[in-house]
């Protein structure tokens, strides 16, 4: 298991520096640590490396792909949190309205901000607040309307209050897009989920939201261990299943809506991460949960350099490129649950 830990966090840090590497401007492996080592402590650019490397990689290539790091991370901690709390391995955030709501208040942002008086951060960072407001929003109603309707909150009632409430909030945003056309084009860029133009802000917001969520996650992994065999014998063993599940549904919300808010909406990287972890690791969550992190990670970056490099100097959204890995991947797990029965146990 320890090999098996070391090889996926060393391809993991191979990963981040082939996407700082890579681009339209190469830039040497060994380079990259020299202009990180004087940008961190201050010294003097070596001679001998190019000078224009140090603000390309500074200020464009390095917290593009340590957002995308961190995205992928947080959203395939979501995923394994979402789909071993509802014990079902297609489940995510996405499944229960985040990113429906999240997308509704960026349309209002998109269609109506540009006559709201705001100004400095408030305005610089008035899509992602209202995107994670609204997505968050959206799964307290689901969670307390399931809550009223089954007092138990069994698995099938938040499911399907999920998908009751993401159509309902998906027609207001189209509703909104009827209203305002001249800014659907914007709206339809954002909801493909992009990390072009990113600075350092959003890495320092996400990395402390994401670093809290696996360590939440974490702290709960025995409870999640047992919530996998079924609500009988998890409130057997003394599982509180409505706190728990309130718990841990919220802590993955806040995880998928704090990416959407800050990069757009990029499926099927809760998906895959997840299951390709139980595969390798087993379905420990002190496994599962950390791992997902270093893997969606990884696989998010792996994504994000495809879509910036495939059709230089274009761009591709990288929830297009997730979703053409994710949507066999999503196929494979439905056909094979169907043949063996749908399960989380690896």
């Amino acid at each position: 298991m320890r090999a098996k830990l070391a090889a996926a966090t060393l391809a993991a840090g191979l990963i981040l520096l082939a996407g700082v590497a890579i681009g339209s401007v190469f830039i040497p492996p060994g380079e990259i640590l020299q202009i990180i080592g004087s940008r961190v402590f201050g010294s003097e650019l070596p001679s001998g490396i190019d000078p224009n490397f140090s603000p390309i990689l500074w200020n464009l290539r390095l917290p593009r792909v340590l957002l995308a790091f961190i995205a992928g991370a947080a959203l395939s901690v979501s995923g394994a949190v979402m789909q071993s709390v509802l014990r079902n391995p297609l489940a995510s955030s996405y499944t229960i309205g985040v990113s429906s709501g999240a997308s509704l208040g960026a349309a209002i942002i998109i269609f109506f901000g540009a006559g709201l008086p705001l100004y400095g951060l408030a305005r610089d960072f008035a899509l992602p607040i209202v995107g994670f407001a609204f997505g968050m929003g959206t799964i307290v109603l689901v969670l307390a309307f399931a809550r009223r309707v089954d007092s138990a909150m069994q698995t099938g009632t938040l499911i399907l209050t999920g998908m009751v409430f993401s159509l309902f909030v998906s027609a207001l945003t189209t509703l909104l897009s009827a209203l305002a056309r001249e800014y659907i084009q914007r709206l339809v860029l954002w909801q493909m989920g992009s990390f072009a133009m990113r600075d350092w802000r959003p890495v320092l917001i996400l990395l402390p939201i994401a670093l809290m969520g696996v360590a939440f996650a974490l702290y709960h992994s025995r409870e999640l261990d047992i919530m996998t065999f079924g609500e009988e014998p998890a409130r057997a063993m003394g599982v509180n299943l409505a706190r728990v599940k309130w718990a841990m549904l919220i802590m993955g919300a806040a995880l998928t809506g704090s990416v959407v808010a800050f990069v757009g909406v990029i499926g099927f990287v809760d998906l895959v991460a997840p299951h390709i972890v139980r595969k390798l690791f087993g379905a420990s969550h002190r496994y599962v949960i950390p791992m997902s992190a270093v893997v969606g990670g990884g696989f998010m970056v792996v994504c994000d350099l495809v879509a910036r490099t495939v059709v230089s100097p274009g761009e591709l959204p990288v929830g297009a490129v997730t979703a053409i890995i994710g949507g066999p991947f999503f196929a494979y797990i439905y056909l094979s649950g169907r043949r063996g029965g749908v399960g989380l146990k690896g």
